[in-house]
């Protein structure tokens, strides 16, 4: 099975730029044109978070219209840009996306690889949290399939990336989460979005992934006293590819024109 992850798109209403520099809706018509390109197809495109840059209803109908030329099945997490009722209005036809609730918690139980998307936006707050009623729901969902591979899916990270103003804005009761996953062998992977760069951590007996945004990335700085910056390093495509018997592998698929010269 492949798994393609795309993440903090940061759309826009049509005609305005993020932060009044960043063409995000650009940005992630490239993206959606590089996933219909991609050979083998991804049977599942995740989409974790930070959908829209400041969740208003404008923005998700410039989403909707973004993405109405995607070919592949695709699935919606908030991030801690978005707005979870906006969200729900604009794609209420996305019945995963329920109407009751307070969480946009979810499975995908139809593929090889099971896969729970995990709702940890605190609203109004740009880091993360998984309180004990988002690991209630967690918990009961993995005991459910506890020897099926399964990928869990969240916007901000559970783990310290060594950019220090990004780590701020983690997800908090990691301690928590990372207990519940080593109960769990079956967590193969743990992805997220919201750093806006490829960080990948060994964490708790599994890997914890992040995804590069479809747009701007935020700087590499490691120094303890390096301040945030963005740059404009290319954006890219996540594909989590599940053997069985092999394991989950995943690679980045950089967006942009490259040339590729055949081996002799």
């Amino acid at each position: 099975m492949l798994i393609a992850q795309i993440t903090d798109c940061h759309v826009t209403a049509a005609g305005t730029l993020a932060y009044g520099v960043v063409d995000t809706n650009r940005f992630l018509a490239a993206a959606v044109a590089h996933l219909n390109a991609l050979r083998p197809r991804p049977e599942l495109v995740l989409i974790t978070g930070d959908l829209v840059d400041g969740g208003r209803p404008d923005q998700y109908a410039m989403l909707r219209d973004l993405l109405a030329p995607l070919e592949l099945p695709y699935r919606l997490m908030p991030g801690n840009h978005d707005d979870r009722e906006a969200l729900r209005a604009a794609f209420a036809d996305h019945g995963y996306l329920r109407a009751d609730g307070e969480f946009l918690h979810y499975t995908i139980e139809d593929h090889p690889v099971r896969v729970i998307a995990l709702d940890t936006v605190v609203p109004g707050r740009p880091e993360g949290e998984l309180c004990p009623r988002r690991l209630g729901w967690l918990a009961k969902r993995l005991a459910e399939a506890p020897e099926r591979a399964t990928l869990i899916a969240m916007h901000h990270p559970p783990v310290d990336t060594g950019i220090l103003h990004m780590d701020a804005m983690r997800c908090f009761g990691e301690a928590e989460l990372g207990a519940l996953v080593e109960d769990y062998p079956c967590v193969v992977r743990i992805v997220a979005g919201h750093v806006h760069r490829p960080v990948v951590v060994g964490w708790r007996g599994t890997v914890v992934q992040i995804c590069p945004s479809t747009a701007h990335q935020v700087g590499l700085t490691l120094g303890p006293d390096d301040g945030g910056c963005a740059s404009d390093e290319p954006p890219a495509v996540a594909l989590h590819l599940w053997r069985p018997g092999r394991g989950m592998v995943s690679h980045l698929s950089f967006i942009g024109d490259y040339r590729k010269t055949p081996f002799s």
